[in-house]
């Protein structure tokens, strides 16, 4: 690895905040999300967004697949640092508004919107591409969370909540307060939903090969088990003629996290985190997009983290032939230092048991989902808020879900833990002597 990129992990792993670029004063308060300071400091811009225009109208128009010959924007070197500006994830469809309408027929064939790709200068297949998440803010002053319906997505709890629920928030900071849920205050962890770099042929064909024959096992489905490579409104970045329209027929879609990363949706891949990325193709390819302001573990509304158009600052570099020397074949993360400081949590439980009373065999899936119907009833009943409006919060705080135990049968035990210092009013059993 080269220098620059050593120098960048040893101010993010002693400072806790994030790296100091060159020439930057030292002690400078940290940009808390309204600001541009990799712009202001002299880092270059390689791909601009207007996020009022629609990604194909930019000057340089992105993508919303993924395939090994949409072309790279630029080349960047390994020890580089520079920014990229990402629209938001539906292509500015959902607006600051109070109607769920745009999340109910919001084109889902338009997401996500990746800014990019980026050549990296001497990337090989084999390699591990390292980047580094040095800042990241918001290009507008509000955001969104959204529960998609059923037959447009749908979620994590789809059968319980099969209609359109939007909520808007408000930036001020690192904070987040909504005219939808009152009465909550959080700071967020800012982080890229996807990170990707392209696949070559071969893996391309295995994952819509492997698709394809989940959604073959049940066709009709709402929503559907996977999507399969679609051209309505595909986007295939400067691509043009025959080209273009190949790509769109060829490409996968980026819905799901694969071996080369995408949508990760990791809160915790924040300033100061690094992921190492395999690398399948010549230069590596790297696209970024779907920016969030905050998130729950699981994004569990399907649109569960708050959704913004923003500002990425990252850091790059290579590990040649790592992907051999490390065995890996998927994403390793080494997550940020920071953290919101909560010290108090309200802690819900799931059981591998379905609903109807059948049992499952450990069954993770299952027990966070009953987990997270756990802590809605009880916020439904402790804030008089109505189901909606817990899952929402749900998906947008940020709430820790953890694998409690996998190995006792036929029960995994499953936990989703409520920070409870977000809330403006004391939310504990028996909080006021009226339970």
């Amino acid at each position: 690895m080269s220098e620059p990129a050593m120098n960048r992990r040893d101010l993010l792993g002693a400072a806790g905040l994030g790296a100091v670029p060159a020439g930057a004063a030292q002690g400078a308060p940290p940009d808390l999300g309204h600001g541009h300071p990799a712009h202001d400091l002299g880092v270059r811009t390689l791909f601009h967004v207007d996020p009022d225009r629609k990604m194909a109208e930019q000057p340089i128009p992105g993508h919303n697949r993924l395939h090994p010959d949409i072309p790279a924007v630029v080349e960047v070197a390994p020890g580089d640092e520079f920014r990229v500006e990402c629209q938001e994830w539906t292509d500015n469809q959902v607006g600051n508004n109070d109607s769920a309408e745009d999340d109910a027929h919001a084109d889902l064939h338009a997401v996500h919107m990746l800014s990019g790709p980026f050549r990296i200068k001497g990337a090989e297949p084999g390699d591990l591409l390292v980047v580094d998440v040095l800042d990241i803010g918001p290009m507008r002053g509000w955001g969104y969370t959204g529960i998609f319906p059923k037959t447009n997505g749908g979620g994590f709890l789809t059968d319980h909540f099969p209609d359109a629920h939007k909520a808007v928030w408000d930036f001020y900071g690192v904070y987040a307060t909504s005219r939808h849920l009152p009465g909550v205050k959080f700071a967020g962890l800012s982080h890229p939903g996807q990170l990707v770099t392209a696949p070559p042929p071969k893996l391309l064909d295995t994952w819509n090969a492997r698709e394809r024959a989940l959604i073959d096992t049940d066709p009709d489905r709402v929503p559907p088990l996977a999507y399969p490579p679609s051209p309505d409104y595909a986007l295939a970045g400067t691509a043009s003629g025959n080209a273009r329209d190949r790509i769109a027929r060829e490409c996968a879609r980026t819905v799901p996290p694969r071996e080369s990363g995408g949508n990760i949706d990791m809160k915790n891949l924040t300033r100061g985190a690094r992921i190492y990325l395999p690398v399948h193709v010549e230069g590596g390819n790297l696209s970024v997009g779907d920016l969030h302001f905050s998130q729950g573990d699981g994004e569990i509304t399907f649109c569960g983290a708050i959704e913004m158009a923003g500002w990425i600052h990252l850091g790059v570099d290579l590990i040649k032939g790592g992907m051999a020397l490390y065995q890996q074949t998927t994403p390793m993360i080494a997550r940020s230092p920071l953290e919101p400081h909560h010290s108090d949590y309200l802690c819900f439980s799931g059981l591998s048991v379905k609903e109807d009373g059948t049992q499952t065999y450990l069954d993770a899936n299952v027990a966070y989902r009953n987990a997270c119907l756990s802590a809605i009833r009880y916020l439904t009943t402790v804030l008089d808020d109505s189901p909606q409006q817990a899952y929402l919060l749900l998906g947008a705080a940020p709430i820790v879900g953890r694998v409690a135990g996998i190995v006792d049968i036929p029960n995994a035990f499953l936990t989703v833990e409520l920070p409870t210092a977000i809330f403006d009013r004391d939310i504990l059993p028996g909080a006021g002597g009226e339970r």
